[in-house]
């Protein structure tokens, strides 16, 4: 055994710096590892969606990575067989139109169970709760009768209106507004403030945080819509492009240059989205999911 100057055995403080930090980094090589084949897995699907967009039909099923004569011939398919632009712009409508209510009835409807003084506000926190938890095949029935005698079949209004108030978006806004200091909202008060002031002056400004969090989150699912376009829409013009993707898949067999390049173009917007408000978008699902 080897011993120092003094002959005494080396302790952990004498050993050199870098052995004393070959496990660390060790460690943390192989989280980066890990990291990075955990995002080859979730980019590899979307590569192969461009891919396969780009290949002849005769070259569909070929197991290379890239195609061997990349072609744009299924991207002008789409466009020319269906208004596939006009199609992105009804969904991009109906995505941003949801969301714009869904933030501004959670937050009328926030301010209102947390400030006003109510006997029954729990009893009605409850029950928003448990609306939350019934699912959508419990109420499409009543909500397509009702947008049938409004004569909002095969509208974008109707596309909107059913989802304008969201039970997530009240919650989430309620327990953020729950947090916010309460000595502003009384001073506020005090100079002469009212309520509808009090929100749009001083609590929204101060809760873009949830906001818009709130706000990715319900254009994310909006454009994601599928089953009730499908129970509403008519004609192709006038439905988003949920619905314009299944016109793809027939009992003969399913278009997958076409269908991959129409996948494409509607992920273009939430790609974009998402590369601008990346930073936005992580905290939101963090958010909701602590929620």
């Amino acid at each position: 055994m080897t011993t120092d100057r003094d002959g005494n055995p080396p302790t952990a403080s004498s050993r050199p710096r870098a052995y004393a930090t070959l496990p660390a980094r060790t460690r943390g090589a192989g989280v980066h590892l890990m990291m990075i084949v955990l995002s080859l897995l979730a980019i590899f699907p979307l590569y192969w969606m461009v891919a396969t967009s780009l290949r002849a039909e005769n070259d569909i099923f070929s197991t290379t990575l890239w195609p061997s004569a990349p072609s744009l011939e299924n991207y002008a398919f789409v466009l020319t067989k269906m208004p596939m632009l006009r199609i992105l712009l009804n969904t991009m409508v109906v995505a941003a139109v949801t969301a714009l209510l869904q933030v501004l009835t959670g937050l009328l409807a926030a301010y209102a169970l947390v400030r006003w003084r109510m006997r029954l506000a729990g009893v009605v926190h409850g029950l928003i709760a448990l609306s939350w938890l019934v699912p959508f095949q419990v109420t499409m029935i009543p909500n397509y009768v009702l947008a049938s005698r409004l004569g909002l079949l095969d509208t974008l209004s109707g596309l909107v209106v059913p989802n304008a108030v969201a039970a997530f978006a009240i919650l989430l806004l309620y327990h953020a507004m729950r947090s916010f200091p309460t000595e502003i909202l009384e001073a506020a008060r005090l100079d002469g403030a009212g309520h509808w002031r009090i929100l749009w002056q001083i609590v929204a400004p101060n809760m873009r945080a949830p906001i818009a969090s709130l706000g990715i989150l319900a254009f994310i699912s909006a454009w994601n819509e599928y089953f009730w376009p499908l129970l509403l829409s008519r004609k192709i013009e006038n439905s988003v492009v949920q619905i314009a993707l299944q016109t793809f898949m027939t009992q003969e067999g399913n278009l997958w240059g076409p269908l991959m390049a129409a996948a494409t173009l509607a992920s273009l917007p939430i790609l974009l989205i998402y590369l601008v408000l990346q930073r936005h978008v992580i905290a939101s699902f963090m958010k909701s999911g602590i929620r």
